[in-house]
């Protein structure tokens, strides 16, 4: 009886401290709007990816982000996470006061909230993603906040 006592707790705390899905997939709007991709590796760490346009070009970012219970609403969560980012714009429709194509490489950063509504497939996001070009058009940029909508499963 003692073993299964202790199963059972086991269990149910591994459920209280677990992200309610595995893989997302999704829409992202902001200044950088594209799609989004989210699987989770351990109980609370996650990699995503995200695909999105600016400047007539597009960016592709990778990021390793580690998610928060938030104790009083079941299903919502705060995370933070870093990576990187390579990118290609056509300057034409930048600031940069140049003609031609651009290619960016950089570090970024995301802090942010996410509900997984309960008894849907359905997980909200908002978040704000700061990056440093390093290479390229350098500089930081802190304006890459976005909400996004994703299909879990």
């Amino acid at each position: 009886m003692k073993k299964y006592f202790i199963i059972l707790a086991f269990l149910m705390t591994t459920h209280l401290f677990a992200q309610e899905y595995q893989q997302a997939i999704g829409l992202r709007g902001g200044l950088f709007s594209g799609i989004t991709y989210k699987n989770f590796i351990a109980n609370q760490t996650a990699i995503e990816g995200i695909l999105h346009t600016r400047w007539q070009g597009w960016e592709l970012v990778g990021l390793l982000e580690h998610h928060r219970d938030i104790t009083d609403v079941n299903g919502l969560y705060w995370f933070y996470g870093y990576g990187a980012h390579i990118g290609f714009y056509d300057t034409k429709y930048t600031h940069w006061d140049t003609e031609g194509t651009a290619t960016v490489i950089g570090v970024d950063g995301i802090l942010g909230i996410e509900y997984d509504i309960p008894r849907t497939p359905i997980a909200l996001g908002l978040d704000w993603k700061p990056y440093i070009n390093l290479l390229g058009y350098s500089g930081f940029f802190g304006d890459g906040g976005a909400l996004s909508l994703r299909f879990t499963f």
